[in-house]
């Protein structure tokens, strides 16, 4: 994956034209050997793939993670190191960073960057409830950005209004 421009403003915009992609079948593991399956996640779902080596990715952590604390039990932010060497490079990385929410997930195949595809790090894409794409962003992006925070609202509401069933239909009179 190519590195995108670590230039100090973040140029990166919300693309629409893969929305309802499915989100690729994938298996994670953290640096305790914990796994996570894609079958697992049934929330809406900011996933991100970044690397250690990736200045505008590292940039966006602690604005991940700060997304991640604010929108807890709505949105899941998932952050999937693409660092060829895996634990060897992300657990020191996360021992030097104070993450109060983000999770040090791995992908032992680099797999899933291909799969999303774009070529590009960090890319970012949100997923609704039912693993299907509503945007993605590619590069750096500023994720304590009113319009990130917009973007996301609205695809949780539409995702909760999914999910709510729909209002008890008012029953008839009975004729007398």
């Amino acid at each position: 994956m190519q590195e995108s421009s670590a230039s100090s403003a973040p140029t990166a915009q919300i693309d629409y034209t893969q929305a309802g992609s499915d989100i690729p079948d994938f298996r994670l593991e953290d640096i305790e050997g914990r796994v996570l399956k894609r079958s697992a996640l049934n929330t809406p779902t900011l996933l991100n793939l970044w690397a250690t080596w990736c200045a505008p990715c590292v940039k966006e952590m602690p604005l991940l993670d700060a997304l991640a604390g604010e929108y807890e039990g709505r949105l899941k932010v998932l952050t999937v190191s693409q660092d060829m060497q895996g634990a060897e490079k992300v657990e020191p990385f996360f021992a030097a960073n104070t993450f109060e929410w983000l999770e040090p997930w791995m992908e032992p195949k680099n797999a899933l960057g291909f799969e999303i595809g774009g070529g590009v790090m960090p890319t970012t894409v949100l997923y609704d409830a039912a693993g299907e794409e509503v945007w993605r962003v590619q590069g750096e992006y500023d994720w304590s950005d009113e319009a990130a925070r917009a973007a996301i609202d609205a695809a949780i509401a539409e995702a909760e209004a999914a999910a709510s069933p729909p209002p008890p239909a008012e029953a008839a009179a009975p004729d007398g």
